[in-house]
């Protein structure tokens, strides 16, 4: 199995992976499943500035994860949010713990200072795998979302990078930190 950085191509696989987390469940709080179009803005907006990647076994896709800007108050440059789903015959396999090895340790290079997940409860797996991860529950937003006829909780799982520095140096931009490793 290899981790590597996603491309337009993949948007068909990854928009595959994701639809059962917005249909069936509560992980996602989408209501209307993206297609492939839709995934390949999605990973075009963040090229440039913040990695979103895939894990492969053979040609076949078996899960994403990426990061995104935290909030949009440039105060909040340093941290950034991540996202991570895996296709559901490659769930406690490890896929999700390498792609998070590998998204942590970009965002470390890059100067990011804390990491921020989000995780709709209850979801033991995903609190599991943060945890392994070296992210540490940091709160819960209590009944937030309303999908599939009741209210979910959002709990905040959070991991520091790196110390910050005092100034902080500003953080890179993935495509110059991938060409400068």
């Amino acid at each position: 199995m290899i981790v590597r950085v996603a491309r337009a191509e993949d948007a068909e696989a990854i928009a595959a992976i994701y639809a059962p987390h917005v249909t069936g469940g509560v992980a996602s709080f989408e209501e209307q499943a993206p297609d492939a179009a839709a995934m390949r803005a999605r990973i075009a907006k963040l090229e440039g500035r913040f990695p979103w990647l895939v894990a492969e076994d053979e040609g076949r896709l078996l899960g994403y994860a990426y990061a995104d800007r935290f909030r949009d108050r440039t105060a909040y440059r340093w941290a950034v949010e991540t996202t991570v789903y895996i296709a559901a015959g490659a769930q406690r396999r490890g896929v999700g713990r390498l792609l998070y090895a590998r998204l942590l340790d970009i965002l470390r290079g890059q100067g990011f200072t804390q990491v921020i997940a989000a995780i709709s409860l209850p979801n033991d797996a995903s609190v599991k795998l943060h945890e392994l991860a070296g992210f540490r529950r940091a709160g819960v937003y209590r009944q937030v979302g309303w999908k599939l006829g009741r209210w979910v909780d959002v709990g905040l799982w959070q991991a520091e990078l790196q110390a910050p520095g005092h100034p902080p140096a500003e953080p890179r931009a993935f495509r110059e930190d991938a060409e400068s490793n």
